[in-house]
């Protein structure tokens, strides 16, 4: 059988960069493109892209991600997060060939007291939800064959996240504040990288069809981010790396200019039943992470 191949959208992202160092299925190999070598702000570098990679099927990990600059950057935002996403899908379409689109928990307000489902309403607080809420509705009307992933406080060794900010921070300072009363699921890039091989591993081996939809696919287990930072400063207290106290506050004290929703809890039965796929509890995850950032030092990178 003639080898398969995933095209990965967003080069530099946490969740890309995860797939491109990620182990593909049997019969499967991966090719990662991002900016300039793959725009998808530019049809036309998606046209090239396709003819030059001929893939099999799309991962669409590209996104403008910069929460409170997307307040002052509307146009960008959507431009990335929106249109683009959909160009991507349909020229997917145009190929038959299936699509898995990254999405986030911010299209949801948080005013939930629990996990929230596929089918619970929508209501972003901010332009960075409303673009990617915009983007699902583009990827599922240009292209039938997608697979919508909803994910949530994703972390890795690279890039910026929650995860080498408290360790840049902590190594500067005794005592930090961080949020108590927000709550979600913290995410390896890497456990994410995981599921979406193993989706797309079905799907071209066809051991499973595209089951078309939005499915929520985050780590298992809660936190609030204060509960975060304390199991980051603990696992890197073990591996000989920064601490820090963690001082609970509330959101009221760490004012932002987006308001971040209370509950990001996202329910992933959906996700199990469809595909089998069930990601880490999101603590043994973050050790991982951590141990391997105060190994190498990129904490401070």
């Amino acid at each position: 059988m003639a080898e398969k191949t995933i095209l990965v959208a967003g080069g530099a992202g946490q969740v890309a960069r995860a797939l491109a160092t990620g182990q593909p299925p049997a019969g499967v190999k991966i090719v990662s493109r991002g900016r300039p070598e793959l725009d998808i702000l530019d049809p036309a570098s998606i046209a090239a892209a396709m003819a030059d990679d001929r893939p099999d099927l799309i991962v669409n990990a590209a996104a403008y991600t910069a929460v409170d600059q997307a307040e002052s950057d509307e146009a960008a935002a959507f431009a990335l997060n929106a249109v683009a996403a959909g160009e991507l899908a349909a020229a997917a379409a145009r190929a038959g060939i299936p699509i898995i689109h990254i999405s986030t928990d911010y299209v949801f307000d948080g005013t939930k007291p629990e996990p929230y489902s596929e089918t619970d309403p929508v209501a972003p607080l901010g332009v960075y939800g409303r673009s990617k809420l915009a983007g699902e509705e583009a990827v599922a009307a240009a292209n039938p064959l997608h697979v919508i992933l909803r994910t949530a406080w994703v972390y890795s060794p690279v890039g910026k996240n929650f995860v080498k900010t408290m360790l840049r921070v902590g190594a500067a300072r005794e005592e930090l504040g961080v949020v108590h009363d927000q709550r979600g699921n913290p995410t390896s890039a890497a456990d994410i990288a995981a599921g979406i091989l193993t989706i797309a591993g079905q799907i071209l081996s066809g051991s499973s069809p595209v089951k078309p939809g939005i499915y929520h696919m985050t780590a298992s287990g809660e936190a609030s981010w204060a509960e975060f930072a304390e199991h980051v400063f603990g696992c890197s207290a073990d591996a000989g790396g920064p601490v820090a106290r963690v001082k609970r506050i509330t959101s009221a004290e760490y004012p932002t200019p987006v308001m971040r929703p209370a509950n990001s809890r996202l329910e992933c039965s959906r996700l199990a039943g469809a595909y089998g796929v069930v990601l880490p509890d999101w603590r043994s995850s973050a050790q991982t992470c951590v141990e391997q950032l105060v190994k190498t030092g990129d904490w401070n990178a």
